[in-house]
């Protein structure tokens, strides 16, 4: 089938943002649908199988509308990713408050884990890499910071994969548990800027810690992310629930395919699982691998792994 279209009215600047540094947007699209794009101008053919066909249209369609500005390649690839409807700056979803004009829910499950977040005070997000999980609570926390509906973001990962190799690392005990609490830093950086992120922090309204800092606390007015909650043991996870002070609100993340703990340890996210499933005011989001929304690869990825049988140690 191929479909022809004309951007109207023609702007050369949106064009060339659109297809990219020698169109490499296109070839993108292309290699990831199984289309041919050709375009002369602001008149663009699309050649593929119709639901192909028509669904690079789409992408097309609203690249250009968000082409009043380069646009990055992980925004070509957030829009190909799974086989979710495109979901553009006008669709569907709670407009968070952070410095990405463009974060949207990408799939049904990542709008259903935002309005999960936002109407109950735990939530509990259970999925593979790549789905989101993380980011999409750092900035639900970052909007509830943004509009003082908390005091401070906490945010906590378990440092288990270091185990007895800890002491071994160079540098203090903040040098040490560091890389393991990097991908927070690195979704705040995103969502809020490093001046203002750095800000944050000298104001205390910012806390990045492992979890067994967290013990003895109550943490009143603040929003609180576990993340990597698979590797907790039922003590740690209910050590952390139990920290949940007033005004607060806690978001759990994690993928159960993915536990570091010892072969006989119990994971403290499949148990909160089981145990916490009736509790009202406690939210559950599972995920798919047709969330994933990182390059489209990490999807077959996840499908090819989850397709082979369980090894039994």
């Amino acid at each position: 089938m191929i479909l022809r279209h004309t951007f109207s009215p023609p702007n050369n600047t949106r064009l060339g943002h659109l297809c990219g540094a020698t169109d490499e947007h296109l070839r993108t699209i292309e290699n990831s649908l199984g289309v041919k794009i050709a375009h002369r101008h602001e008149q663009f053919k699309v050649d593929g199988p119709k639901a192909k066909a028509t669904r690079a249209m789409e992408v097309l369609q609203a690249l250009y509308e968000m082409a009043g500005r380069p646009i990055a390649p992980y925004t070509l690839q957030l829009m190909l990713s799974g086989d979710a409807p495109l979901v553009t700056g006008s669709g569907d979803g709670p407009v968070l408050a952070t410095r990405r004009t463009d974060l949207r829910p990408r799939t049904p499950n990542q709008a259903a884990y935002l309005d999960n977040i936002a109407a109950n005070d735990i939530t509990v997000g259970i999925g593979p890499a790549g789905t989101g999980k993380t980011y999409l609570a750092v900035a639900s926390a970052v909007d509830a910071l943004e509009r003082s509906a908390v005091q401070r973001i906490v945010l906590t990962r378990p440092a288990v994969e270091a185990g007895e190799r800890l002491g071994f690392l160079p540098g203090d005990m903040a040098q040490k548990v560091d890389p393991y609490l990097r991908p927070l830093y690195d979704a705040l950086y995103d969502l809020m800027g490093f001046d203002k992120v750095q800000k944050a922090f000298e104001r205390q309204q910012l806390e990045i810690a492992p979890l067994a800092f967290m013990r003895g606390r109550t943490l009143n007015g603040a929003f609180v992310i576990l993340d990597e909650a698979q590797n907790t043991t039922p003590e740690q996870m209910k050590m952390f629930l139990t920290r949940l002070g007033f005004g607060a609100k806690a978001v759990v993340t994690g993928d159960v395919s993915q536990i570091d703990l010892p072969k006989d340890q119990l994971s403290g996210l499949v148990d909160a699982e089981r145990v916490l499933k009736r509790v009202q005011g406690i939210a559950f989001t599972h995920f798919t691998s047709a969330d994933v929304v990182r390059h489209p690869l990490v999807a077959r990825i996840v499908d090819a792994y989850d397709a082979q049988p369980r090894r039994v140690s």
